[in-house]
């Protein structure tokens, strides 16, 4: 099985689309004046930024000429159930609805080597830990890749190296994401068969 795990600000939902969650969240107060002021009991839609529509073609594309399925590694997992992600990507315009989210961190097992814990790295370490975890309860993915704009990749440096994943593609233009030139190309070459 071929797997994408993807996080989504940075990567489809880009820094243009940020912060209309704020706008959907006052329109839906307004709306609902007499419901719940909870963000978790409204509608999808209206927790979460837009993505991208130019970034959503490319990954489309991708998920056309793979076949992948889609494994979210974004921190939304922690605002939203699979199923309601699922319906947001469809809303959205992705082809395809997510099949798993990266387990959470207190419910890892697995953290390779013991590597230096980094408040400067902790968002990428936790990341990487979490997908590692995935990854080991899925023998089953047999090409996969990490799309994200949190550096986790291998740089050559023993201190990064020992925690950084090798199937990985960085995103590090926060107003393009996926569409940036060359990133499609990195992402199919983990994805292709041999």
């Amino acid at each position: 099985m071929k797997v994408i795990l993807l996080d989504h600000d940075g990567v489809i939902c880009l820094s243009n689309n940020w912060g209309g969650r704020t706008k959907k969240w006052a329109k839906y107060q307004s709306e609902n004046s007499d419901g719940s002021k909870e963000k978790k009991d409204a509608p999808v839609e209206y927790r979460f930024d837009d993505f991208d529509s130019k970034a959503i073609k490319v990954f489309n594309e991708i998920i056309e000429e793979t076949g992948c399925e889609i494994v979210v590694s974004s921190d939304w997992k922690l605002h939203a159930t699979l199923e309601e992600l699922g319906d947001y990507y469809e809303s959205q315009g992705i082809i395809k609805r997510p099949i798993a989210l990266t387990p959470n961190i207190q419910n890892c097992t697995v953290h390779g080597n013991l590597f230096m814990w980094s408040p400067r790295w902790e968002s990428e370490q936790l990341r990487t830990i979490e997908i590692r975890q995935y990854l080991h309860n899925h023998p089953e993915v047999t090409h996969w890749v990490s799309i994200d704009d949190l550096n986790m990749g291998k740089i050559g440096e023993p201190w990064k190296d020992v925690w950084a994943i090798d199937n990985f593609v960085l995103t590090p233009k926060s107003s393009e994401g996926i569409k940036q030139s060359g990133i499609k190309e990195k992402i199919l070459n983990y994805l292709k068969d041999e």
